[in-house]
């Protein structure tokens, strides 16, 4: 079994209720990390999660589309931590809207998948910089798309760009706070073996999405858990800005 050190690291990680964002903190977890497990609908996952190691992690209720929301979620997580090592900007929506549909309802997707998507990831990284300043260190670690290097079906548009704001938002944090010792990093992944995911499966079969990679199954949010777990531990500074991939051999740069 994979194991790395995270005895005392304290790590704020959003949509840490469902899909990626849940197996990566049960891996944190595992390894000794206290997590702010966050959440907007679905509370009894995060505080199952909270029970399951009792090590002081924490639920922590925030709907990221709302600006107020974001500043509350990050100053109660501070409070209660005192500080936090490394912020994990996970959350996101993937909403269809196709260029079919009139462009007032189209445009309303655009605008809500952004305020998730990409203006709570800025805010929160804002925050996150103020805190690590302070603090003389920090990491932050986003959870990109390959859709932001092979592109996207036009249904998904404004997912596409908003996780493109997202990496070269990280790129940008890494170029420019190094010296304040604030690391950045981007995780990449392609199709996930996620709820979403299965809803997907559901409509348009399994065998669509194992054709367009290169390994036999697909990738699950365990294959993701231990990088991001390398990356919050310290062993991986030296590749801050850094953008991994991890898809299956889906789409390879």
């Amino acid at each position: 079994m994979t194991t790395i050190d995270l005895t005392g690291k304290k790590i704020l990680l959003t949509g840490a209720s469902d899909g990626i964002g849940k197996g990566v903190a049960d891996f944190l977890m595992r390894m000794g990390a206290q997590v702010a497990i966050h959440y907007n609908t679905n509370r009894a996952s995060a505080e199952a999660l909270a029970v399951k190691y009792n090590n002081g992690s924490k639920p922590f209720q925030s709907n990221l589309a709302n600006e107020e929301d974001v500043y509350k979620l990050f100053e109660e997580v501070e409070e209660y931590f005192g500080t936090i090592d490394t912020v994990i900007l996970n959350a996101g929506i993937f909403l269809k809207h196709s260029t079919n549909k009139n462009t007032s309802d189209w445009l309303s997707v655009w605008k809500k998948t952004l305020d998730v998507n990409l203006n709570s990831v800025g805010l929160l990284t804002k925050l996150g910089i103020d805190h690590f300043k302070k603090q003389g260190q920090g990491r932050f670690i986003y959870i990109g798309s390959r859709a932001v290097f092979r592109g996207e079906t036009e249904e998904y548009l404004a997912y596409a760009a908003s996780k493109g704001g997202v990496t070269s938002l990280a790129r940008s944090v890494a170029r420019s706070f190094g010296k304040e010792n604030i690391k950045s990093f981007v995780v990449s992944p392609g199709f996930t073996r996620t709820q979403m995911a299965e809803q997907f499966i559901e409509v348009y079969g399994e065998e669509r999405v194992l054709n367009e990679i290169a390994l036999n199954e697909l990738t699950t949010p365990q294959d993701l858990a231990p990088l991001i777990g390398l990356m919050c531990s310290g062993l991986m500074d030296h590749a801050t800005g850094a953008t991994i991939d991890v898809n299956a051999g889906s789409h390879i740069r």
